[in-house]
């Protein structure tokens, strides 16, 4: 047979897609392919094949013309885009794998011709081939010529075993590619049979194919394994399990003198091997090392069991022994007491953790707290995809945390001084903000802040620990006071001092005592007889110091009313002031011409007349006034003269 024929030991088990519903299939178990025609792989264009596989005319070219081939591995704008672009060819996994283009004839013939030798007499065999029309389903419209193909296969005298015609193989949107095949039994004494496919439609515009992956396989009875009494065919256990496991296979009626074989593949099926002994339908399946073990049944006529070629083989069953998960389990271990105990574990798809005082947590990366009682061993259990457990540990040391203290642990000082802080209970000191410190970094440092402001040390332990106190050093200036405006006194009336001091920082009281009913409000009444000064004393609660404010109070016997003022700007008498109003704060004042119009009005004690009217000076003479004291008294009426 041709050399691009390649002889495989094993393959895999489907069932082919056959587009018509004449074709013929094996309705049983298949075999090992015999034959697998891929032609081959490499770069660029293929070689020719032997003459005499094709009538068809070789070219070297991406294209191929009327009643020519090529041996391509990928199409690309073939006449105008006309052709399907192909990526690549039909085989799975064939890295540059060729195929055989074809631009069919003007009359139809034998485009594919082969022997194939070393068949089995009295073998059923299935013969399949992978096709695809490459014409667009937009091309030579309205009457593409379509490839109609033929298969027969013969023996070397000619006699037709089997033959199966694909129909039209109608254009797609995509390339597509069908599976056409047929069964055929070989008869007594022949062991070669010839492949013929013949395109019998005519060329023109159309007709045009790529052919890949010719495949023999023998086809025999249904053949079935699994493990005994069920319909399991993949079993998971894990090293160091109980791992017997009975396979059982079934073989259906077909054979006259069935023989069966065992055969094992440790590389995913891409090699078998015979079991030795292994030749009943049950096989005991005993290994323990780890491994993917594949465990399939060969069947055969007696005689023919060691022919390749004459075999049909079960479907797979696989059993699978896992290693135990590589399970890892570690801390941040020593941990200072007080802060978190963070435990890790990977190896595994689901976890369970134990360890001291009861602890136990189903998460992964779990964290709890650092505490006398946490220390300790801690063991994980993971449990991977495949039910495997295995278990890992870790030991968790918990360090004592230093026990920091600040003495004062309240401190008040008054603006400019210092106090001395002195911590305890650490081999490293770290004091923060560092305002006003003398220096932070030891265990006793002077604080001279000049706002309220808040210590914090770090002590840090001779094992790495820390730990941490505050204190707050409370700021305090000399004590504010004020004493309220000079005051006014009618003799035999009484007025409230308006004091005023911070009370929260500051003790009070008022000298002299004179007349005043409490020295030691800030709101006491005088009823002084004289004039007098008063003066309020604010003393610190803190001992920063005295402040004092002094006040006057002016007594007049009476309400004494200037009866004239000259108003001629000498300094001298220019205003009329009633200074004794300064008693009554609210009191009101009009003054009115000898024609009854006002001519000057106040509010205020201290707003005087200075004898003009509407921005010009009054004329000399007398004016009436009235006073309203606002005290529930009659008003105060006189006369009072200009005079300059």
């Amino acid at each position: 047979m041709s050399h691009r024929i390649k002889l495989f030991l094993s393959f895999s088990f489907s069932l082919f897609l056959i587009l018509s519903s004449k074709a013929q299939v094996c309705s049983g178990s298949l075999g090992d392919a015999v034959v697998n025609i891929t032609f081959g792989t490499g770069t660029g264009i293929g070689a020719a094949l032997s003459p005499s596989v094709t009538t068809y005319t070789y070219v070297a070219a991406d294209c191929p013309i009327d009643g020519s081939y090529t041996i391509i591995n990928s199409t690309s704008n073939c006449f105008g885009g006309s052709w399907h672009n192909l990526a690549e060819d039909h085989t799975v996994g064939d890295a540059n794998g060729y195929m055989m283009l074809v631009n069919a004839s003007i009359n139809p013939k034998d485009f594919y011709l082969d022997t194939v030798h070393s068949l089995c007499a009295g073998t059923t065999y299935e013969f399949s081939a992978w096709v695809v029309n490459v014409l667009k389903n937009t091309s030579c419209t309205p009457n593409p010529s379509r490839p109609k193909l033929v298969f027969n296969i013969e023996t070397v005298t000619g006699t037709v075993l089997g033959t199966y015609s694909t129909g039209d193989i109608l254009e797609s949107v995509a390339p597509e590619w069908r599976q056409y095949g047929l069964f055929f039994t070989t008869p007594v004494g022949t062991s070669s049979v010839v492949i013929r496919i013949t395109n019998n439609a005519p060329g023109g515009c159309g007709n045009d194919l790529a052919l890949d992956d010719i495949a023999f396989r023998p086809c025999g009875p249904k053949v079935a394994t699994s493990v005994i009494n069920t319909t399991q065919t993949n079993v998971s256990m894990c090293v160091g399990s109980a791992n017997a496991v009975m396979l059982s296979g079934i073989v259906s009626s077909g054979y006259n003198n069935p023989a069966l074989q065992w055969q094992v593949s440790m590389d995913n099926g891409v090699t078998w091997a015979n079991i030795a002994g292994a030749t009943n339908t049950a096989y005991n399946f005993t290994n323990t090392a780890i491994g993917v073990y594949k465990y399939r049944l060969l069947v055969a006529e007696a005689g023919n069991i060691g022919n390749v070629n004459c075999r049909i083989a079960s479907n797979i069953t696989t059993i699978t022994i896992h290693d135990l998960p590589a399970v890892t389990a570690n801390s941040n271990s020593p941990v200072c007491e007080g802060l978190t105990i963070s435990l890790a574990a990977s190896g595994g798809s689901t976890y369970t953790w134990v360890g001291p005082n009861g602890f136990t947590s189903a998460t992964q990366n779990p964290s709890l707290n650092a505490t006398a009682t946490a220390q300790g061993n801690y063991v994980v259990t993971a449990t991977d995809a495949y039910n495997c457990v295995n278990t890992a540990s870790t030991n968790v040391v918990i360090l004592t945390k230093p026990v920091v203290t600040i003495l004062p642990n309240l401190a008040n000082i008054c603006i400019g001084d210092s106090v001395l802080l002195t911590a305890t209970g650490g081999a490293i000191y770290l004091w923060t903000p560092v305002t006003g410190l003398s220096n932070p970094t030891t265990a006793a440092t002077f604080a001279k802040p000049t706002i309220n402001t808040t210590y914090t040390v770090t002590a840090t332990a001779t094992n790495t620990c820390a730990d941490s106190a505050k204190v707050k050093v409370s700021v305090y200036q000399k004590p504010s006071v004020w004493a309220g405006d000079d005051m006014v006194l009618i003799r035999g009336k009484s007025v409230e001092l308006n004091g005023y001091t911070d009370v929260a920082i500051a003790n009070y009281y008022w000298t002299p005592i004179d007349f005043l009913n409490n020295t030691s409000i800030l709101h006491p009444l005088s009823t002084a007889q004289r004039d007098i000064e008063y003066t309020l004393h604010a003393v610190s609660k803190f001992g920063c110091g005295e402040t004092t404010y002094t006040m006057q109070v002016k007594v007049y016997n009476d309400l004494y009313i200037p009866n004239a003022f000259s108003p001629n700007n000498d300094g001298k008498n220019d205003q009329w002031r009633i200074d004794a109003l300064a008693a009554y704060p609210l009191a009101k004042v009009l003054v009115f011409n000898r024609f009854g119009e006002l001519v000057f009005e106040s509010q205020s004690v201290y707003d005087y007349w200075n004898g003009t009217y509407q921005g010009k000076q009054v004329p000399v003479g007398s004016y009436v006034y009235m006073i309203d004291l606002k005290n529930n008294s009659p008003a105060v009426k006189g006369m009072v003269f200009v005079v300059r």
